[in-house]
């Protein structure tokens, strides 16, 4: 196969659930084709014009086995780069070349980055309720199918949204009460740990929906109950208060769930100011640069928990527990579960089992694709509503 080359990118979208951004990679070989995830799921076709416009005709006729260099390249041919829209677009492509590659090594892909360094990956699952109880028995149920990792809400990610009236004429979105969490979720976890075994790990999720003073409020105030981590304690824009948590307390920090460019990172993973990245794959490119980034991790102490939810593919998803088997500095996967639709949809989707998930050992990623079912499930296309966050007054609030 000396003269292999990309012959036709093609970008699917396609909703099983969640709204989906598949990418097939074909090259000149008979037979011989990758899938990558570019799921951005709320901007979905913005991406597929990314790949049909710009990405899929830019790496036509390379050598798909050249990676490295069809991602450096892919990022700076639009000179502007590190946005969400095309990083997802070049994941798609990027995550399909390795998955080339793994069919041409026979090996899957954890086999390409050295191996496994563990059986199976640990798993968090979500638990939750409108009250404690109803959170506790919900945690419970986790713990009967076999998790050990478990999320805990209250109310979902904006908290039960308070007593307080809006004002007349408060525009449309998702009310909430920030403050709220300040003492329900230190109750919550006072509660849960009263009840629970105390090797039970517990997480929780603040989705950036707290001043930055709260944020480290609330980090020292969940101390004493030993979350694995807190996690997106804080947005993206205030990346310095992470200096003020650290000096306050030793509650296990989890970030990046919105990080686009290598410098949201690397300065908090340097100074050592968070525990775990877990960052979108798709968003920052693709596997390529989530390999360099769990190494550069590695260097210091911090460990990775990629992003896991409903929007990423389980193509995504089978990438994410490919680098979770073969990075030594693993922590936990974020796993939201997959419907039979999507089992039937991306035959080879990693199952959990007891709360570990394994990767298959077929060639690539291990994934196929029903390209003829998906078709029959096509996206909807309206806007979002939960990301429109408002305070009581109707201010908006970064989610």
């Amino acid at each position: 196969m000396s003269c292999l080359k990309i012959t036709k990118v093609d970008c699917i979208l396609t909703q099983p659930g969640c709204r989906l951004v598949v990418v097939k990679v074909s090259t000149s070989e008979p037979g011989l084709f990758g899938l990558g995830c570019a799921t951005f799921t709320q901007r979905h076709i913005a991406v597929k014009a990314a790949v049909d416009g710009h990405i899929g005709p830019f790496v036509i006729g390379k050598d798909p086995r050249n990676i490295e260099d069809i991602w450096q390249t892919a990022m700076v041919n639009g000179y502007w780069r590190n946005g969400p829209v095309l990083n997802n677009a070049i994941s798609g492509v990027d995550m399909a070349l390795w998955d080339i590659k793994g069919k041409l090594a026979g090996m899957p892909c954890y086999q390409l980055w050295g191996g496994k360094c563990r059986g199976g990956a640990a798993v968090y699952t979500h638990a939750g309720g409108a009250s404690n109880q109803e959170a506790l028995d919900d945690v419970r149920r986790c713990m009967a199918q076999g998790y050990h990792f478990i999320r805990c809400q209250i109310g979902g990610y904006p908290g039960l949204a308070g007593k307080q009236p809006r004002p007349d004429g408060a525009p449309p979105g998702d009310y909430f009460y920030p403050r709220e969490k300040l003492y329900q979720i230190p109750e919550l976890f006072e509660y849960l740990r009263g009840e629970l075994p105390p090797d039970i790990e517990l997480l929780h999720d603040v989705h950036e929906r707290l001043a930055p003073i709260d944020a480290v409020y609330l980090a020292k105030a969940l101390e004493p109950y030993r979350l694995f981590f807190l996690e997106d304690v804080l947005a993206p824009e205030d990346l310095e208060w992470f200096a003020n948590i650290r000096q306050v307390c030793a509650t296990p920090i989890a970030m990046g769930e919105l990080f686009n460019h290598p410098r949201e990172m690397t300065p908090l993973i340097a100074n050592r100011l968070i525990d775990f990245i877990r960052v979108h794959v798709s968003q920052i490119g693709g596997i390529t640069p989530a390999l360099k980034l769990a190494r550069f991790c590695e260097a210091f102490g911090v460990r990775t928990a990629w992003h896991g939810p409903g929007d990423v593919s389980p193509i995504g998803m089978a990438a994410n527990v490919h680098l979770d088997i073969s990075c030594i500095n693993f922590g936990v996967q974020e796993w939201a579960g997959r419907n039979a639709l999507e089992y039937e949809m991306f035959p080879g989707t990693p199952v959990v089992k007891y709360g570990y998930v394994y990767p298959n050992e077929k060639p690539g990623l291990g994934i196929d694709f029903n390209e003829a079912l998906a078709a029959k499930y096509p996206c909807t296309d309206e806007n979002p509503t939960w990301t429109v966050s408002r305070l009581p007054d109707g201010t908006l609030w970064r989610p």
